[in-house]
């Protein structure tokens, strides 16, 4: 990924001590290749700051797409050292959030209610792949570790006589000193298009 994310964003971390980077991110440093390593979602990612570069680190696919790249650079500059709560909310609870996350900013659950379906059976399938873990909650729900820091769970409602499928995004509620809202959503269209690809 080249140029698709605002230089800005690169120069800055350039400019960051990487101890204090691999703290607080949870990531490695490779002071050779000037550039961070850091697992996302359980695949490994390559941010090169002088390059204004993000790829990962697999040579068969190696192109990452914006949204995920601005979550990846953002997640390394501005990550804190805070304990996960493990206390589950929803992006209305995120101060601002019952306003931002709506019209172009509305966190696209379609994909995953469209895909699923009546097919309650192939969403397990899709997360335990994705290495979900199962949590008591909805007709299905998993959790995942999307960095060592941003722990996410998705929920899904089969559709029935009186209910359309249902699908819902839940965050730790350290998700808002973690992430602003714009890249809370980025985060979230990753995650409804990684589980609602076939």
């Amino acid at each position: 990924m080249k140029n698709s994310i605002d230089s800005s964003y690169f120069i800055e971390l350039a400019e960051k001590n990487p101890e204090d980077v691999c703290r607080l991110a949870l990531c490695d440093y490779d002071p050779i290749k000037k550039g961070y390593r850091i697992s996302v979602w359980g695949e490994d990612y390559g941010i090169y700051p002088r390059e204004s570069k993000i790829i990962r680190l697999q040579e068969d696919n190696p192109d990452v797409n914006r949204l995920l790249g601005l979550f990846i650079i953002y997640y390394l500059l501005r990550s804190k050292d805070i304990n996960i709560s493990k206390e589950w909310i929803s992006e209305k609870d995120i101060p601002g959030g019952a306003t931002f996350f709506r019209g172009p900013h509305k966190i696209p659950t379609h994909i995953i209610e469209t895909r699923y379906e009546n097919n309650i059976e192939e969403f397990k399938e899709k997360c335990e792949r994705l290495d979900g873990i199962s949590l008591d909650m909805a007709d299905a729900a998993y959790a995942f570790e999307i960095t060592p820091r941003i722990p996410v769970a998705v929920q899904f409602w089969d559709r029935d006589d009186e209910f359309l499928a249902e699908a819902k995004i839940l965050f730790d509620k350290t998700i808002a000193e973690q992430l602003a809202p714009d890249i809370v959503f980025c985060l979230t269209v990753e995650i409804c298009r990684r589980i609602g690809d076939r």
